[in-house]
């Protein structure tokens, strides 16, 4: 591959798999397209853009020109650019529409017209609803619940629709939440992390039995990889993991790492409008090509946690004053 554009490459998922893939061909130049919102940073990629060969185009997916000027020449597009926390598309949801639905759609389009080789989007496993038993395989129906899985089946909607009328070569990947590091402390681990840090109580919706499961950001960047070489066009692909934890659990789970009593640091809200009870996946489709989760939330936690120790100063609303010394 010669040219590889990467949507969202200054956010958290995105700049894992462009740190990832920039190690993986150092023959290809990259375009790491975004918006900078409030959850990219450049700090992400600075190891990335002093690289000649990676360039940087801050702009929006909705801009026709923005992505005709990314997508030009591009072998390959990863397309993980999105609006994501679903508490923001309760009170924000036509932007959640806009970036989602509207901005998968000029992104589509101009690849298409630059006749891009191939097309990875990157959904979520949200577009199942709500899973209550057992395991969602690639074929269940998408019952999206909430204005933010609902624009990610929107969009995925319009990728189907270019892959039927012009046999577009596109790639659909589902994957669970997914943890790691560089993550814009608003989701669950990076947020109980940084208030614990300050001194803050952990809020947890109804009684904390929802249930999610996590996959690392490099077990996610390296199935991407896999699916380039082996994944069949016109396929879509869960990528998931068996660790499953409650919200509950996971607050538990962090105020050990942190060193902190859970039933002094956790304190109850009212549940927001609708919130899903369970998810879960069914990813032997990509287990069959050789694929599987390798790394494992409790073993990356202690690490995660001093990386966020280390760089609250990275967001305007943590005071690294309010830091609490990590136990070990």
């Amino acid at each position: 591959m010669k040219k590889i554009v990467i949507t969202g490459g200054a956010g958290f998922i995105g700049s894992h798999i462009a740190e990832r893939f920039v190690a993986l061909y150092p023959k290809a130049t990259f375009v790491l397209l975004d918006k900078m919102t409030y959850a990219a940073d450049i700090h992400n990629i600075l190891p990335l853009v002093t690289e000649e060969r990676v360039k940087l185009i801050v702009g929006d997916i909705v801009d026709p020109g923005t992505c005709e000027r990314a997508v030009k020449g591009a072998d390959l597009v990863i397309h993980a650019a999105a609006e994501s926390h679903v508490d923001n598309s309760f009170g924000n949801s036509s932007e959640f529409t806009k970036t989602n639905v509207a901005g998968t759609h000029c992104l589509i389009e101009a690849s298409r017209q630059a006749d891009v080789k191939k097309f990875i989007h990157v959904s979520t496993d949200e577009v199942y609803g709500e899973v209550l038993s057992g395991t969602a395989s690639e074929d269940t129906a998408m019952l999206p619940t909430n204005p933010y899985s609902a624009s990610k089946a929107a969009a995925e909607m319009i990728i189907s629709g270019y892959r039927k009328s012009f046999n577009f070569p596109v790639i659909i990947v589902r994957a669970n939440n997914i943890f790691g590091i560089r993550q814009y402390p608003e989701k669950i681990i990076p947020k109980f992390l940084v208030a614990l840090m300050m001194g803050r109580k952990l809020t947890i919706h109804g009684s904390g039995q929802h249930l999610r499961h996590y996959l690392s950001a490099w077990d996610l960047a390296d199935a991407l990889d896999l699916l380039i070489h082996k994944g069949e066009i016109g396929s879509c692909y869960n990528i998931g993991s068996a660790e499953g934890y409650t919200n509950l659990e996971m607050a538990r789970m962090l105020c050990d790492v942190i060193g902190m009593n859970a039933d002094e640091h956790i304190t109850f809200v009212e549940d927001r409008p609708f919130n899903d009870a369970r998810y879960a996946l069914d990813w032997s489709r990509i287990d069959a090509l050789g694929w599987s989760s390798r790394r494992r939330l409790r073993t990356d936690l202690p690490d995660i946690a001093r990386w966020y120790a280390d760089n609250l100063s990275r967001y305007e609303d943590v005071k690294k004053s309010a830091l609490i010394p990590l136990r070990g």
